[in-house]
């Protein structure tokens, strides 16, 4: 082959660096139409059904760049439908469509498809308007395949170029707007290159940690960290290295004084046309807001684990709901957390509690004061208690009411130690008042000599003496267990029941005291127990006008409680006291004259039991003490429950 040969000329074109790719394309098309003998030479463009003339040579109307048909009506459709090239001697007896014929009268015509990144691009093709007198040559074929192969290539290259021209205008562009970012940010900006070193630091390094950038930039990035937070930071660099992001990653760096500084990082690779060349991201410093973080949760596990009830309510939402409550909320109410947020607080009420006391904490609140009041609610049990609750209004730093701040005390032994001190001395001064009359005229009839019997007399005022003495006993260990603590322990019902009936054989030894256990859990209560007990089976006893008086102990599951009944044969409790006792309620006209049972009711309610007694209609009384009950495997904390309200 020699220097001048078609391809010769074709590759010395393309290879010419002083030439563009229009340039090339141009002299190329005019060797190929010099080497093929036909004048007119065209690439065409082929999109969405039209052909559009890019570069072309030679005289021809139709055939000059910028010149578009449809496709249809082109040589080119043939081209494209063609396996290989289309070559057509006279194209009047060749598959050329005739509308193509008319429209562009050529008679002989080769062309061949321009593939660029493996897609079809157009054509490069060549004709004449008259037809050839021999056939192509396959040397001829062959040159037009070099020549569509050669265009395709420098079109390919051409769009390569431009992309890799417009990519780094690109992240030059972007790497100037974040390193002006970065000179004026709060945050330090960094990125970091594929050898694990940082490239740039922004100015705010030496705010934060003290160093100048130009001391961090060469320098491994984990070389200025604690040896966990580095651990951490080549593990998030890798994953950076895959194609993934790393958000809000927190890292000890040490500062230039020695000091640990906490940075929130935020970093993305570097995509550059889908190849990774580093990463880079923003750095903030987080230190304070740990500490506060660190602060703040010091300061709710203090609250959680606090004694008291605390709950946040939110006065900007709908009927105020409960946003927050602590641990001991929830072991004072028997709520979990769970239920209760979203809901007004106002769940904790019931029957029994004070409508003024409730009308005091709503007008408080709608003054945004606060409020101390002390009120009955009532446990998710249904358990009432006697809950001290203070309301205080929390503010925002512009001034504006922002929550309310709820504490929740359970003051039920308060209240129940002090209500049971009014009752002790109502019920003492009632009767001391009532026996003193009885002595006064009793001594008035003896010493004036106005009594038929004075022996019987006297043995009223024995009998009135040892009557009050024994109510003087019972207030007495009324005022020792409201003193003592509460000790909840696991109790055998049976053991229990057994020694209380030893305890009465000797004082009633004509008594009997029948024991049934069906129950198959233990009690949990205290072991004072026994003493209530004991109280109501000698009530029963000592009641009962039979010579041969008889008490029934039975003792039954009952759900999650215990059950133990106390029946006898006796004349019946009196209503009055019977009522007092169910309704947990006294009043100036109605109250109980006697402590035996207040005293039962005390070390029942004590362990957040309930116990009730009635006369029955075929005579003698019945009563029920409900009692908590623990399984097995079950450990006391866990079955006990909190005293209740002993009286209204």
């Amino acid at each position: 082959m020699d220097a001048t040969s078609p391809r010769e000329r074709l590759y010395a074109v393309f290879a010419d660096a002083d030439l563009d790719v229009e340039e090339k394309i141009d002299r190329a098309l005019d060797v190929g139409a010099d080497h093929l003998d036909l004048p007119i030479g065209f690439v065409s463009r082929i999109e969405d059904g039209t052909q559009r003339i890019a570069h072309a040579t030679g005289e021809h109307d139709r055939v000059q760049p910028g010149e578009t048909c449809p496709l249809r009506e082109s040589y080119c459709r043939h081209t494209l439908e063609s396996e290989g090239l289309l070559a057509v001697q006279e194209a009047a007896v060749s598959p050329i469509d005739q509308r193509a014929i008319d429209a562009f009268g050529l008679g002989a015509y080769i062309g061949a498809k321009v593939v660029v990144d493996g897609e079809v691009y157009g054509t490069v093709c060549f004709a004449s308007r008259e037809p050839r007198d021999a056939a192509f040559s396959e040397s001829e074929e062959l040159f037009l395949e070099l020549l569509a192969s050669l265009v395709g290539n420098a079109l390919e290259r051409r769009a390569y170029e431009r992309d890799l021209k417009e990519r780094t205008e690109r992240l030059e562009r972007e790497k100037r707007r974040f390193e002006g970012i970065a000179e004026t940010s709060f945050d330090i900006l960094f990125r970091v290159g594929l050898d694990a070193r940082f490239t740039y630091v922004s100015a705010a390094v030496e705010r934060i940690l003290g160093y100048q950038p130009e001391a961090l930039t060469g320098e491994y990035f984990t070389e200025f960290m604690t040896e966990e937070a580095a651990e951490d930071a080549a593990t998030a660099y890798d994953r950076l290295l895959a194609g993934e992001s790393v958000e809000n990653l927190e890292l000890d760096f040490r500062a230039r004084d020695g000091d640990i500084v906490v940075i929130a990082v935020n970093a993305t690779p570097i995509d550059d046309g889908g190849t990774i060349t580093g990463i880079q991201g923003v750095g903030r410093d987080v230190t304070a807001r740990k500490e506060r973080e660190r602060e703040l949760r010091v300061k709710n596990r203090a609250m959680d684990e606090a004694d008291v009830g605390i709950s946040i309510a939110d006065p900007d939402e709908p009927d105020t709901p409960l946003v927050y409550v602590n641990d001991g909320f929830e072991r004072i109410t028997g709520y979990d957390a769970e239920e209760v947020i979203g809901r007004n607080c106002r769940f904790l009420q019931g029957e029994r509690t004070d409508d003024a006391s409730v009308e005091r904490i709503g007008d408080a609140i709608d003054a945004e004061e606060s409020a101390v009041v002390e009120l009955v609610n009532y446990r998710r049990d249904g358990t009432p208690f006697w809950n001290r609750l203070r309301v205080n209004p929390v503010y925002d730093e512009r001034g504006d009411l922002s929550h309310y701040l709820g504490f929740q005390d359970d003051v039920t032994e308060r209240k129940r130690t002090e209500r049971l001190i009014a009752l002790l001395n109502r019920v003492l001064r009632h009767n001391l008042r009532n026996d003193m009359t009885l002595f006064l005229a009793w001594g008035s009839g003896l010493r004036h000599g106005d009594v038929e019997d004075p022996r019987e007399t006297g043995e009223r005022i024995e009998r009135a003496a040892r009557e009050l003495s024994a109510l003087g006993e019972h207030a007495r260990e009324l005022e020792q267990y409201a003193r003592r603590d509460r000790d909840p322990q696991r109790l055998d019902p049976r053991a229990l029941c057994e020694a209380v009936r030893e305890t009465h054989r000797e004082r009633f030894p004509n008594g009997d005291v029948e024991v049934h256990v069906a129950a198959e859990r233990d009690i949990c209560a205290g072991a004072e127990l026994r003493e209530a007990l004991a109280e109501l089976v000698a009530n029963g006893l000592k009641h009962d006008p039979s010579d041969a008086p008889q008490v029934s102990v039975s003792v039954f599951d009952a759900g999650d409680w215990v059950e133990l009944v106390v029946s006898d044969d006796g004349p019946g409790i009196d209503s009055v006291e019977a009522e007092v006792i169910a309704t947990g309620e006294e009043t100036a006209l109605m109250h109980g004259s006697g402590l035996g049972l207040w005293l039962v009711n005390w070390i029942v309610t004590r362990y957040g039991g309930s116990f009730q007694i009635a006369a029955d209609d075929g005579g003698g009384t019945t009563a029920t003490v409900r009692l908590p009950a623990i399984g097995a495997g079950e450990a006391v904390a866990d079955a006990e429950r909190g005293p209740t309200v002993l009286f209204f």
